[in-house]
Formats: C-alpha cells, sequence, structure tokens
C-alpha cells in the first residue's frame, strides 16, 4: 500500500485527505507514505492477484463515495496488471513522484478492445497531448469531467474546435475550483496568457458544480470525476485537465471502445443536467 503524505497545491484545489496513518498501520500489510512535495501521489487504483486492475477518481473515502461524481473502472487483463504494478513498483523503490510514471505506455488488447495505460510524471506533457489530438480528430462528440480544465494542449484544441463550430463539446466542472483558477490567473502573470483559452472553451455548455469550497467545513462534495470522451474513445483515470496533474503520479486508462463512450458520455450528460451552466461572476 501507498499513499501520499503532504503536498503541493499550486492552483486553488483541494489537496488529497489526510490519511489516517494509525488506521493504515493497523491493517498489518506493508506499507509506504510518498511525501507529496514538491507534486502530489495522486493515483487511486487497485492490482489484484496480478489479473485485475481498478482504477479510476475516487478517493477511499466516505465523502469520495458518497457525496462526489466518480469514476471507476475495472479490467480483468494480466498484461495491464503488470503494467499497474511496474509503476507500482517505481514509487515502492524510489518513494519519489518525480522518478515515476515511466512504465511505457503500450497498447493492450483486452478481447476486442484496445487499451493503452498511461502514466504520470513520466508521460505527463504526452498524455497531454495525446488527449488534445483525440478532441482535434473528433468528427461527433466530446464529453469532458473534470474539476478544472487548465493544461495548455486541452484547452487550445476546445478552443479550436469551438471556434470553428464542427464539434458537439459539452461537460462539467467543479465551479469553485474552476472560478479559482481564474481568480489566480488574473493575479499570475505567468499564466495570464491561457485565459482567453480556458473563456473561450466555456463558452460551450460546460455546467458547473456549486459544491462546498474547500475549508469551509467538513464536507467535500466536489465535482470530482475525470474522464474525457472523444468519439469512442474514452480517457479516464485519476488525472485531472491541469498542468499539476502532468507532473503528479497519476495513471489514465486510454479505451478505444465504441458502447463504453456511449456509456460515459451519457454519465457526463446526466451529471451536467443536475448543476447550472456555467456563467462567469459579475
Amino acid at each position: 500500500m501507498i499513499y501520499d503524505v503532504g503536498h503541493r497545491n499550486p492552483i486553488p484545489v483541494p489537496p488529497p485527505p489526510e490519511p489516517d496513518v494509525e488506521l493504515i498501520a493497523s491493517l498489518g500489510v506493508p506499507h509506504r507514505p510518498i511525501a507529496g512535495v514538491p507534486d502530489l501521489m495522486h493515483h487511486k487504483y487497485v492490482v489484484r492477484d496480478g489479473l485485475a486492475v481498478l482504477t479510476g477518481s475516487t478517493n477511499w473515502t466516505d465523502d469520495s463515495w458518497s457525496r462526489q461524481e466518480n469514476v471507476i473502472v475495472t479490467v480483468e487483463s494480466p498484461e495491464l496488471a503488470a503494467a499497474y504494478t511496474a509503476d507500482f513498483e517505481e514509487l515502492w523503490s524510489t518513494g519519489e513522484v518525480e522518478r515515476s510514471g515511466f512504465t511505457a505506455p503500450e497498447p493492450v488488447r483486452v478481447g476486442p478492445v484496445e487499451m493503452r495505460p498511461w502514466f504520470t510524471p513520466g508521460h505527463g506533457e504526452e498524455l497531454s497531448l495525446r488527449i488534445a489530438a483525440r478532441i482535434r480528430r473528433a468528427r461527433r462528440r466530446v464529453r469532458i469531467c473534470s474539476p478544472v480544465l487548465t493544461v495548455a494542449p486541452v484547452l487550445a484544441a476546445l478552443s479550436e474546435r469551438i471556434s470553428n463550430g464542427s464539434l458537439d463539446i459539452a461537460g462539467c466542472l467543479d465551479r469553485p475550483q474552476i472560478e479559482g483558477v481564474i481568480f489566480q490567473w488574473h493575479a499570475d502573470g505567468d499564466a495570464a496568457w491561457k485565459l482567453p483559452l480556458l473563456e473561450r472553451a466555456l463558452t460551450a455548455p460546460f455546467s458547473a458544480k456549486p459544491s462546498t469550497p474547500y475549508g469551509s467545513g467538513p464536507i467535500h462534495d466536489f465535482m470530482h470525476a475525470k474522464v474525457t470522451v472523444a468519439d469512442d474513445v474514452v480517457f479516464t483515470g485519476s488525472f485531472n485537465l491541469s498542468r499539476s496533474g502532468e507532473r503528479n503520479a497519476e495513471n489514465v486508462l486510454e479505451i478505444h471502445d465504441a458502447a463504453l463512450a456511449d456509456r460515459l458520455a451519457g454519465y457526463i450528460d446526466e451529471v451536467r443536467a443536475r448543476y447550472p451552466l456555467y456563467q462567469p461572476s459579475q
């Protein structure tokens, strides 16, 4: 068992919950804390018996299971389990986020479905470019759930497709988190160049969950799902569409499956229907 202790938080995204170290120790299994400095150990995955993987956006907390929107994928595949085990061993052996995520994203066949596991920070920038490329190549739809939307390649791809008006784009974000980003970018000259891209992307019909702002109480009810659908391709895992996500220890499954893409696009539409359309604060 590996868990994060400490964190860097360059944009106003809530940190992961503090681990219950005493409870973890009581389980009687080998465990290792990973210092989240400068970047987070943000994975949420389990490898079972070298045969199956459970992964997604869900932290193992009560609020994650009961108050937040999340996505979990389970896959039975020894090849995929081997890739995730290799990533785990990188973290376990080095104890450092920045020296992990270098497991090669090789395609894996699970029955008729092609999947590709991605790990960061070793392949963080490559993953962002991969998602952006799929958005640029999409012909029918793009659906996104992510607490924030700040990674430059994805913002640029969305802005381009929105500008030419040729694609059905929609999704759901977390309102306090995206507003915190906008506030900080207005104050931070180094990131201000991305504001026009974000503002353009948010002209698409993105809903925004009015969650409880972090730090205002014990309730953590953020819009926490992390999934992108581009036509019949799905990207889902622990990775926020953010620059921080590229630097954290994260994982994503790229899944080429039309039925799953339809199911998750439908899920995203259900989530965004729960909340008001994003409108900039006056």
